[in-house]
Parts: structure tokens; sequence; C-alpha cells
């Protein structure tokens, strides 16, 4: 978006953009439902986070699936702390853009939102998600427990014979989730004619 040509390997600690000690700040509550971006949530709900390309797109897919309690996006995967917007999207800070999705195993599983996650997207295109290209769109699983890495495993190598090409989704323990900067948050619910390459239905 800002430079021509985007890095296409994530930037070792000592190449990335600094970064900063605090915060972007965001919203405090989710523009569609009302309810608490950062929580505290209620017991009981559980947390899935996905990196599918424009991060835009995917919250609305997730945000609109019954059982789900509440979504934000943000990001992670890269060596700056606290980047902005802006600094993502150099390639420099080898963050993904993705989809925090906190929900209630009562209502929807795990597994129900990994066969979403594969079903919204094309897995196979490494650092890229159609025609947007960069670090920040790379498919994404991470996982907060090890229960949830072994199902996101298995559903890749369950999924793999589906598509043309090898499978490119990195799965790994969820790093630290830095939050999006306000106006990323429900981005589609606030401008329903807004592009985003990545649009499931």
């Amino acid at each position: 978006m800002f430079f021509a040509r985007k890095p296409a390997e994530i930037p070792t600690p000592e190449a990335a953009l600094p970064g900063r000690a605090e915060a972007i700040p965001t919203a405090a509550t989710h523009f569609v439902s009302g309810r608490p971006l950062k929580g505290p949530f209620p017991e009981g709900l559980a947390q899935a986070l996905f990196g599918m390309g424009c991060f835009w797109g995917v919250e609305r897919y997730f945000w609109t699936k019954t059982g789900v309690w509440v979504t934000a996006v943000g990001y992670v995967g890269g060596p700056t702390p606290n980047p902005s917007y802006r600094e993502v999207c150099t390639g420099r800070t080898g963050h993904n853009e993705v989809a925090l999705v906190v929900y209630d195993p009562a209502v929807t599983s795990y597994a129900a939102l990994l066969k979403l996650f594969w079903e919204g997207h094309d897995p196979t295109q490494g650092m890229r998600q159609g025609n947007d290209v960069g670090t920040q769109y790379r498919s994404g699983i991470y996982a907060f427990t090890p229960e949830q890495r072994a199902e996101a495993e298995a559903s890749r190598a369950a999924w793999a014979g589906r598509f043309r090409a090898p499978i490119t989704t990195e799965i790994v323990d969820a790093p630290p989730f830095y939050y999006a900067e306000e106006y990323h948050q429900q981005y589609l619910a606030k401008n329903p004619g807004g592009y985003c390459g990545n649009h499931p239905a």
C-alpha cells in the first residue's frame, strides 16, 4: 500500500521497525453488537485467531456466524511491538492481519470455525491473498491451547487434498495480539461499500 515492493519474508528483530511500548488506541466496544472489544468476556467463552487476507472481510465473515460472541481485528506474528497499520503495510514489522474470534463452545466448536477458515479463503498463496500481496496477507492459524494446535494441524492434513496447490498456512502458538486502530474495527459495518480484497460472503 505504501511501498511498491514489499518484503516477501518476515524481518528479523534487528531489521524490523522498532514499534512502541504503548498499545495503539482502539475501540472500546464492537460497532455491531456493542459488546466489549477487549473483554472481560463471559466465563466459558473461548478464543480463536485466524489470518485469511484483508482483515476487514475476515472479521465480517466471522461476526455473522452463530455462536460467535465478539470479534476484533489486529496484528500478530511479527517482531515489532504495538505496530500501527501504516507500519504493518510496509512489510517491515512481519505482522499478519488477523481476526480474533471469541465464541461460545456450547453453541459452536473450534472444528466448525476451522471449517469456515478453510472455506473462506485460498490457503495456498503464500505471502498474499488474491491481489493483496505482502506478509500481512498470509494464511495463518494461531492456537491458544495445545488442543487447538493439534486440531488445526489435523484439519490442515484433512483439507490438503481439496486444493490444487500445497497449503501454505502457518499454524503456530498464538503470539501477542495487537488490536488494530479503531477505524479498522468492524470496518465493513461502518463502511458497507468499502473495498476488501478478501470479501467472503
